[in-house]
């Protein structure tokens, strides 16, 4: 069995195999744990001066505080911790009180904020990183070369924790380097930087990194550790991040300014952050390409060999994060290895085993998500001229032509007919096809797995505490080789959680070029890619054939509409679309409509398939950036708090 919890202390894990795991139902009520701080201010003064000389008097102990370096990245794996599991595009069971639920709901506060131990834990990182590259230097037994590769992953790590806090509460202070152990207390009551100081500093901080971190990783052992292709990709990110109307140019902002005056957003609008933007994430791609990445296509094994196309890019999809070290990924999160997320996301399937509690599938996607995929055409079920959309809460039964989506003669929503191969590769609904778990054969369809899910069924609603919530399981998170057994058996695979993967990379760049420079063959080919995978044809093709405004993509406004939804849905459930929809200043508006399902407890199809309002979800400006505690304010006169809190 394998814990739900690591140590402290980092080690890298071999990736070499694939391993399965059986999940018992009590482990599954296992938490992750998190470190808080027993400090009013900003932690920056070593606690632990003590023991640094030991930590750097040989390389085997040097090594392990660089491990603990790495030990602070987040668990983005964990739906209980990550916020960004939660937003508007999946839902969990109504008495769940996670911080990440909880912030979901809009119940974030200034006494207690919901996340705050990212504020603590990462801040910790940062100390732990300043130790190491303030120390590093002393270590006898290391060569060169090798510790100019671990100061640049200390450098990456820096830069990495602080973007982290960056999104998170704007503006930050600055830990460039750790205070004395005697520094007086107003040398410990620091200010927060401008945004604009912030992401040069994190930049910068890439930048001296690059050169002496290596091109890849070949042995399986050493996968996580940072290359070139993941400094460049991050650094793609944030300058991204940084000339997105949040942070360029958002005057809702501009009376943010530290107890000194210092302004600490410039609320002008630069285009020209765009330009910097598209220039690194076209380079980034250079690197990663040279690398020998690509984007991951499915490659059947011997039982699967005539898999049939429409599977074939479902499982390209599936498998574009759940096959670990992939083609595709960049980077990929060591520290969160993706286990509970697959029970919690997986409906029960199999007859056999009706008695199964391993797998509660307390998370769901929401009707909203369902909605966000294009019709099979490629575009926007709004704009598709051969959709009936006012019709998509109706009903419709599958014949032999839908077999492989949807079981042949079962009556669902109209909805889930007729939509492009993501919609089924990241879903599963009820009468929706599951490929996988134990059944491969395509070329039988009824002997494949589908959802049963309307009350009174194998997967309806039984007990309040546990799924289906909306009606729609997160299918893209489950492993396609996961069996369920009897009682509260699962056999898992598991997988680390991808931070970034190329086609992320690709519609970052076509998202800054069309920013920069409006739309053109380059924008339109680093999208179609990435369309090209998902078994669709290019922008430039369903939009004239299929969309009620064939040119939308023709304009910088419409092609912004195309980009920011194609990668609302290639991205979709990966932890990206909460800073997305933040970034481009659209929360408010999505964040904004209630979430909503079908109608759970009820046993017919008719009236199963009418859509509920489970929640009413409210966001305003205020609620684009966390509250920093009030206990860090106290203790830290120096400290603002951001706006409308």
């Amino acid at each position: 069995m394998y814990p739900l919890t690591r140590p402290v202390m980092w080690s890298f894990e071999k990736y070499n195999h694939m391993k399965k795991y059986i999940f018992t139902g009590v482990m599954m009520l296992a938490v992750l744990l998190t470190l808080h701080s027993c400090k009013n201010y900003l932690d920056v003064v070593p606690d632990n001066v003590a023991t640094i000389d030991n930590a750097f008097t040989m390389r085997s102990q040097a090594e392990k505080f660089l491990f603990t370096c790495f030990s602070y990245m987040p668990k983005d794996a964990d739906a209980a911790a990550n916020p960004a599991l939660a937003g508007d595009e999946i839902w969990r069971v109504a008495n769940n009180t996670t911080s990440s639920f909880n912030i979901a709901k809009g119940l974030q506060n200034v006494v207690s904020p919901y996340g705050d131990d990212y504020w603590t834990n990462l801040y910790r990182g940062l100390r732990d990183c300043n130790i190491f590259l303030e120390n590093i230097g002393k270590v006898p037994d290391l060569d060169e070369l090798e510790r100019s590769r671990w100061i640049a992953e200390a450098k990456f790590l820096k830069a990495y924790y602080h973007f982290y806090l960056i999104r998170m509460y704007g503006p930050i202070p600055l830990i460039k380097e750790n205070l004395p152990v005697d520094a007086d207390v107003n040398q410990v009551k620091v200010f927060r930087a401008s945004a604009d100081e912030c992401f040069s500093y994190v930049t910068s901080l890439i930048d001296e990194a690059i050169t002496d971190l290596p091109e890849s990783i070949t042995n399986a052992a050493m996968y996580g550790r940072i290359t070139k292709a993941i400094a460049y990709s991050l650094k793609a990110k944030i300058l991204v991040t940084a000339a997105s109307p949040l942070f360029n140019g958002n005057a809702d902002q501009a009376g943010l300014k530290n107890s000194n005056g210092e302004l600490l957003f410039n609320s002008v609008y630069d285009k020209g952050k765009w330009t910097i933007a598209a220039t690194a994430c076209k380079k980034a791609i250079e690197v990663c390409e040279a690398a020998g990445m690509k984007l991951f296509y499915f490659q059947p094994n011997f039982e699967q060999a005539d898999l049939s196309p429409m599977l074939r890019t479902q499982m390209s999809i599936r498998n574009s994060i759940a096959q670990k070290w992939n083609s595709e990924i960049i980077w990929a999160n060591t520290q969160s290895e993706v286990i509970s997320l697959q029970t919690s996301a997986s409906p029960k399937l199999d007859p056999a085993f009706s008695d199964n509690t391993a797998v509660r599938e307390d998370i769901n996607a929401t009707l909203k998500m369902a909605e966000l995929f294009y019709t099979k055409n490629g575009v926007p079920i709004r704009e598709d001229n051969t959709f009936d959309y006012n019709n998509r809460t109706g009903l419709r039964t599958a014949g032999a032509a839908d077999q492989l989506l949807i079981r042949n003669g079962y009556t669902t929503a109209s909805l889930n007919f007729d939509r492009e191969p993501r919609f089924y590769a990241d879903l599963g609904f009820d009468g929706g096809v599951w490929y996988g778990q134990g059944k491969f054969n395509d070329k039988a369809p009824l002997e494949l797995f589908y959802v049963m899910g309307k009350r009174g069924q194998l997967h309806g609603m039984a007990n309040p505490a546990y799924g289906p919530i909306t009606g729609y399981s997160v299918k893209k998170y489950v492993h396609y080789q996961n069996v369920q057994g009897s009682v509260s058996v699962y056999f898992l695979t598991s997988y680390p959680w991808p931070l970034m993967r190329l086609a992320d990379l690709y519609l970052l760049y076509a998202e800054a070029l069309n920013e920069s420079e409006g739309p053109g063959p380059e924008v339109y080919k680093y999208v179609n890619l990435v369309r090209e995978r998902a078994g669709l044809k290019s922008v430039e093709s369903s939009w004239s054939q299929f969309s009620s405004n064939p040119t939308k993509f023709e304009t910088p406004a419409g092609m912004k509409e195309i980009i920011h939804q194609e990668r609302l849905i290639e991205m979709a459930f990966e932890g990206q679309r909460f800073w997305d929809l933040r970034r481009w200043k659209e929360a408010a508006k999505e964040l904004n409509t209630p979430v909503q399902g079908w109608g759970l407890s009820q046993e017919t199809a008719a009236a199963y398939y009418r859509p509920v309002t489970i929640y009413r979800q409210t966001f305003g400006v205020k609620d684009y950036f966390w509250p920093i505690s009030e206990n860090n304010l106290t203790g830290n006169f120096n400290l603002v708090q951001n706006t409308g809190w």
